[in-house]
């Protein structure tokens, strides 16, 4: 395995992976909220979106090797007055496949302190709650324990990581859509605590909605591998220039491996 981005489906993509090869799996899908993402039609009906993303979380499982994990950051899907469970109907869909739960973690975004349900203002005729907080679903493939080497484990040495880390609510701030360039990032703080708390170095950590490539960012600060899917040549390129500015990698190294109907084209980023 090498550091790489796959231009391709999602489906595709993770299609290309072989069986047991991935340590860790970061990720945050396309929410159905009508996000005006580059080519994706964020407005599925809620059926055929549950059952696209059961695909992805059985591909998921697949490649993942036995007692390593998969993140999965998911916010309230909730248009106006309709709101659908999904952190709770991915959870039920991965428990489906036999993966063992291990908790989720609430985002507490800090952000619109003040803000709140105009539609009912002051009454108990209809008020709705105004999330402000994103759920990171975790779990696990057969095995609870995680095998590796500790002095490749990045926690800090005093514990104090490790234990703000086992909390389950994370205050973190937002990232900006116009300085990322991208409709709905992450903060890289995100996927840096998730690398930290369930890898050690030199495992392959994988995106496969890598967006702005937050996740790969992060895997190169703290030696990891990446490999992160992405099916817009924008955000492809918006991603590579993002690894670059880093710093961390030479990026004549990098390769991008374009899938398009079951042919691959490898090309090294240049």
């Amino acid at each position: 395995m090498t550091n790489c981005i796959i231009l391709a489906d999602v489906l595709d993509g993770l299609a290309s992976l072989e069986d047991n090869s991935v340590h860790l799996i970061i990720t945050s899908p396309p929410y159905n909220l009508e996000i005006p993402y580059e080519n994706h039609t964020d407005n599925l009906e809620y059926s055929e979106y549950l059952k696209w993303m059961s695909l992805v979380w059985k591909e998921c499982n697949r490649i993942l090797v036995d007692g390593w994990r998969l993140c999965i950051n998911i916010g309230e899907n909730k248009r106006q007055n309709i709101s659908f469970p999904t952190f709770a109907a991915f959870i039920q869909q991965c428990v489906e496949l036999k993966m063992l739960y291990r908790g989720t973690l609430i985002w507490n975004k800090n952000s619109a302190a003040n803000h709140t349900a105009w539609g009912s203002w002051n009454n108990c005729s209809n008020p709705h709650v105004v999330p402000r907080h994103e759920y990171i679903i975790v779990f696990s493939k057969n095995n609870f324990k995680l095998e590796g080497d500790r002095n490749l484990c990045d926690l800090s040495d005093e514990g104090k990581e490790f234990m703000e880390y086992t909390r389950s609510v994370w205050n973190l701030g937002t990232e900006s859509k116009t300085k990322i360039g991208h409709p709905a990032p992450f903060p890289v703080e995100l996927p840096l605590r998730l690398i930290k708390f369930y890898s050690y170095r030199g495992n392959v950590v994988l995106d496969p909605f890598a967006g702005s490539g937050t996740v790969g960012v992060a895997a190169l600060q703290l030696e990891r591998i990446f490999i992160l899917i992405e099916h817009s040549k924008k955000y492809v390129e918006l991603m590579k220039k993002r690894i670059e500015k880093s710093n961390l990698f030479h990026s004549e190294n990098l390769k991008v491996i374009e899938i398009l109907k079951n042919r691959e084209k490898i090309n090294s980023y240049k």
